[in-house]
């Protein structure tokens, strides 16, 4: 819609993951050189976490790209953890491209059991892959433990990738997977962007999408840094905001997208909308507010104690700095 007019040949903020459009930053390339480097030298279990937005399912295309030029390499994708255990055993299998209908559990890990050390005697590479792993039950979590079990004495036969968000440390974490956690090999974890990444993530995606040098100034660096204090350099965000930036610049015929434009976008989609966690709990108070609190909880003090001395009217200095810093 906007391309003709800004002169670019296609769209270059969308949201799905197209990894031509993958912007190295350092956490990114170790991430992704980690990812790889664990499933080619056999280290059987690598975990990546990362906020929602952070590009990690990006990361995982980029590294099924590489692992389709490797003629060794088979890999069972999955990308919807909401199963069972017998439900998760059968998509790992059927992904495999071994028969799954009708086969019960015990039947089910013996196919696959099979698969994979049969390959791993013929020396070839077979991985595992679960995104959104933070959604895995425990149960299917003890699952892929198992599966870590089958190993020569040099190495893992089954590779196993766990991708989510840092809802899977905390899962992780738990006593009932300890065994599993001390079996991570490799983690990396990815943080949102900072503004320099933010300015380099916009005019990247430019650069690669604009016909011209004008494709600098149509974000201009006012504007990123207004697209960086809304997103909070979290790509997914920066994506939404160019994008319906475009949109709304194309639709007002401006040659370039003012900052303004990008505050009436963030306010279109609540990115202005703190959660309650976010918020400072002394936001609002001034002195006076901290004074009567302080006041209130020597009352409360004195009304469950033995009545207050006039010494206790020292503790409300001491009181309003906890309620400052609480």
């Amino acid at each position: 819609m906007y391309e003709s007019f800004f002169n670019l040949k296609r769209t270059p903020f969308e949201i799905t993951p197209d990894p031509a459009f993958l912007f190295p930053t350092r956490r990114h390339n170790e991430a992704l050189a980690a990812l790889y480097y664990g499933v080619r030298w056999r280290k059987g279990f690598v975990v990546l976490t990362g906020q929602v937005g952070t590009g990690k399912t990006l990361l995982l295309r980029c590294l099924l790209q590489l692992l389709k030029q490797s003629k060794d390499v088979s890999y069972a994708y999955l990308f919807n953890s909401r199963l069972s255990p017998t439900e998760f055993l059968q998509y790992i299998v059927s992904d495999f491209g071994l028969p799954s209908a009708g086969k019960n559990k015990a039947e089910l890990l013996f196919d696959l059991c099979n698969y994979v050390v049969n390959r791993g005697l013929n020396k070839l590479t077979t991985v595992l892959i679960v995104d959104e792993a933070h959604h895995l039950s425990i149960e299917a979590l003890e699952e892929v433990r198992l599966l870590t079990n089958l190993e020569t004495a040099e190495n893992k036969l089954l590779q196993i990738v766990l991708v989510g968000q840092p809802e899977l440390d905390e899962k992780l974490d738990s006593v009932k997977l300890t065994q599993l956690k001390q079996r991570i090999a490799i983690r990396s974890h990815l943080e949102p962007l900072s503004f320099d990444e933010t300015r380099g993530y916009i005019e990247k995606r430019m650069q690669l999408v604009a016909c011209d040098a004008k494709r600098q100034e149509i974000f201009p660096t006012p504007t990123i840094a207004s697209i960086y204090r809304h997103s909070r350099g979290i790509p997914r965000l920066i994506n939404t905001i160019c994008e319906n930036a475009l949109v709304s610049a194309y639709a007002k015929q401006m040659q370039a997208v003012p900052s303004e434009l990008v505050d009436e976008i963030a306010k279109d989609f609540r990115l202005n909308v703190v959660r309650p966690a976010e918020v400072d709990r002394s936001a609002g108070l001034d002195e006076i507010d901290l004074q009567r609190a302080a006041r209130i909880l020597l009352d409360l003090y004195g009304s469950v104690q033995r009545p207050l001395s006039r010494d206790t009217e020292s503790l409300t200095p001491v009181i309003t700095a906890r309620v400052r810093q609480a």
